[in-house]
This record gives C-alpha cells, structure tokens and sequence, in this order.
C-alpha cells in the first residue's frame, strides 16, 4: 500500500523537511487568502491590504486587519496534522519545519524550531528602525463600530509598528530562505503539506529536494501540478495523512 510504503520511508530518513502551506492551517478554521473576507472586512481583497503601499497609506486600515487576523488565529487549535509533525520531529531529530503561514499553529502543537518564509503575525516591528515589539498578552478584539486601529508607536524612533509579515513585494527573510533552501537540497524525505507549490521562490524547495533524489511526499486534498511528480501523493487532509504516517515511527 502506497501510505504503508511512505511510512516506511519516513520511518528510516535521518533528515526530513515538512513543508507546509495554507491548507494546513485552514483545517483548524485559518482563512485562507483565496476565501472572501467576513463581516466589516466583506468590501476588501486581502491581496489589497498585504503590501507596503497600503500601509503608508492607511496604517490604521492595514493594522486593524492584522489584528483580526491574529484574534482569529488565537481563537483556532493545532490540528492533528500540525500535532503529527511534532511527533515526526521528535522521533527523526533531523527535521527541519518550514511553514508559509504566519500563525503560531506549530508551534502551540510542539514543534520548535519552526522557520517561518512569510514572517509570523506574533512578532511585529517598527515601520521605521526594525525594533522589535512585543503584544500584550490580551486576545485583540475588532472594533464594534470600524475597522481601523492605530498601530502602536515604536518606543525607539516614535514610528507606526507593522505587522511582521511578508507583503507582497517584499522579499522573504534572507535567514529563514537560506535554512530552508540548504534543508531541502540535504533531505531524505520532504513532506509538502497543503501548499499548491506555485508561488516562487518557495515553491522551488519541493523542486531541490526532488532534483537531489529526495523522496517526495504531497499531502493535498486538492490537485496540484505535483501530483505526477512526487514520489507519493495523498489526496487528502493532513489531519488524516500525517498521524496515519507518524503511527509508524514507533516500531517497525
């Protein structure tokens, strides 16, 4: 059976990359980018509100719309699969997790360290000097009568803070790229988990890792322009996928 003939696999790597996109969240109720806005934010293209320019113009717009996404991410649960891949991490040390989502879903399931290409809604900094700035510990809530919230002033220089994430038009974090890159040209089995491998340059790892005789494992339950190249494609949820294929790391 191909999910017995994975496992097994998996089972003897030393090195492993886990790979994972949108999809993964979304199965613990994370919007995705492709799903229409809710609510106050119903009117905008969240393609419009992601990029510098928008920003500069309306701090206040783009920071409110953060912040909802960050309430949404902290009322949501790790899923099975994001539990599964902190097990695969525990019993091959060699794993290496690399994630284009911003939330924290990994790392509340276990794994650590968890290198993140598109930044992380929980570390946000200064617009201006880069300083660091730290949330305070409450949930943000929306305002009842708008959208707009005033991002805080940075302690250092006096500058708006920004979200820390990747925008559109903004290149991905020199360190993590260079982590993931080296990670999937030296691995023995990558695992690419609810991403549609399209958006460069992140799409290239999968492309690494195959082209230096890695196994590759898909886990999508939509297709993708993968699915007759990998060495094995499941076409279903990670929540499914993952524990059937970390069941196996306990024995033979």
């Amino acid at each position: 059976m191909p999910e017995r003939d994975a496992a097994e696999l998996l089972r003897d790597a030393k090195r492993v990359v886990v790979f994972t996109g949108a999809g993964m969240s979304a199965e613990s109720g994370v919007p995705t980018f492709r799903d229409a806005l809710t609510g106050l934010w119903a009117r905008f293209d969240p393609r419009t509100l992601a990029t510098p320019a928008a920003f500069a113009a309306d701090p206040a717009l783009v920071w409110g719309w953060y912040e909802w996404r960050r309430a949404e991410v902290q009322r949501v649960h790790p899923n099975a699969g994001h539990r599964a891949v902190a097990t695969i991490e525990s019993h091959i040390p060699d794993t290496v997790v690399i994630t284009q989502n911003v939330d924290d879903l990994h790392e509340r399931a276990g794994s650590s360290p968890v290198h993140h290409l598109h930044g992380t809604l929980a570390h946000p900094y200064c617009s201006g000097c880069g300083e660091p700035y730290t949330f305070p510990p409450e949930i943000p809530e929306e305002p009842e009568e708008g959208r707009r919230v005033a991002p805080p002033s940075c302690a250092e220089c006096a500058a708006p803070v920004r979200p820390g994430v990747v925008w559109f038009g903004e290149s991905l974090p020199e360190g993590q790229w260079g982590i993931a890159e080296r990670a999937a040209q030296d691995c023995d089995v990558f695992l690419c988990v609810g991403t549609s491998s399209v958006v460069y340059p992140a799409a290239s790892l999968i492309e690494h890792a195959a082209a230096r005789g890695a196994v590759t494992i898909q886990v999508n339950p939509n297709s993708t322009s993968w699915d007759d190249r990998v060495s094995f494609d499941f076409r279903a949820p990670a929540g499914v996928v993952l524990p059937a294929l970390r069941g196996c790391l306990a024995g033979p």
